[in-house]
């Protein structure tokens, strides 16, 4: 290679390391600040591209968009001296990049760490003038927008972050808080379950007496007017008969004494020890001769 040519490669290599020192770019989403000699000499750098003396200034660039802090649960008490396990998270998000860059010297960890400190202290503030009702369903939403405007303004003077929202995820008691809750509640529905039942079983027991009592009362009525019908039955048959034998009492005579030796002489084998002049042979006897 010739040593113009080699000069020649030496001086392009310069030129781009010279201008990938001076030139970045700052995306939409992002925010920018330019420092010089390490003091900050641009505060705000809009989106875009941008030029900065190599070596001499230095670009550092943060994230503009919400991001979210995700709390580990956290035990607090409430003003009855109640544990509750309490989940949380946090949305922000840097506006004033100079301040967040004085205050924690462009490190994300150091906000995240701090806020989740405060984030702590406030929700234990905010719960402990509070009793459990209070907290799980009456002023939640109360306490989100206190703890929320509280935390804005400490973190907005010190450090340069807007606090977007906070919120709760999760309310749980205790382990051992819960199970003896459950155990309680369980208590309670089972007492309400048998109370259920035996009122169940009462009102079952009254129902049924009262159809057994009317059954009978039925059974009763049922039986009075059967044996009202039949005894109109039988005097009207009755009365049918007598005045029908009324008519001609000695062909009823005959007619009943017919019936008889009918039944009695119906076997063969019967025998029967009567005196011949008994009015029972009356009509079996031959008055022609």
């Amino acid at each position: 290679m010739k040593p113009k040519t080699f000069l020649m490669l030496i001086i392009a290599g310069v030129i781009l390391l010279v201008l990938s020192n001076s030139l970045y770019i700052v995306k939409e989403t992002e925010r920018g600040i330019k420092l010089r000699f390490g003091a900050v000499y641009e505060a705000d750098v809009p989106p875009g591209l941008h030029f900065k003396f190599p070596w001499a200034e230095q670009a550092r660039i943060f994230d503009a968009r919400v991001l979210t802090l995700d709390s580990q649960p956290e035990r607090y008490l409430t003003v009855e001296k109640k544990p509750l396990m309490v989940d949380s998270f946090v949305k922000w998000r840097i506006v004033d990049v100079q301040a967040f860059y004085t205050a924690t010297s462009g490190d994300e960890r150091r906000v995240t760490l701090l806020l989740q400190q405060r984030v702590n202290e406030g929700l234990r503030n905010q719960i402990s003038r509070r009793d459990m009702h209070e907290v799980i369903s009456g002023e939640r939403d109360q306490l989100m927008q206190e703890l929320k405007e509280g935390l804005d303004v400490d973190m907005r003077r010190e450090f340069g972050v807007e606090i977007v929202d906070v919120r709760v995820k999760k309310i749980d008691l205790p382990d051992l808080v819960s199970s003896a809750v459950y155990s309680r509640m369980n208590s309670e529905r089972e007492i309400e379950a048998q109370q259920h039942r035996a009122t169940g079983q009462e009102k079952a027991l009254a129902i049924r007496a009262g159809a057994d009592r009317q059954a009978v009362v039925i059974k009763a009525e049922a039986y009075r007017e059967s044996e009202i019908l039949r005894g109109d039955g039988d005097a009207l048959s009755a009365s049918t008969y007598a005045n029908a034998f009324n008519q001609d009492r000695e062909f009823y005579a005959f007619y009943r004494s017919m019936n008889a030796y009918t039944e009695v002489f119906r076997d063969k084998g019967d025998l029967m020890v009567l005196d011949p002049d008994s009015d029972f042979f009356k009509y079996l006897k031959n008055d022609g001769s």
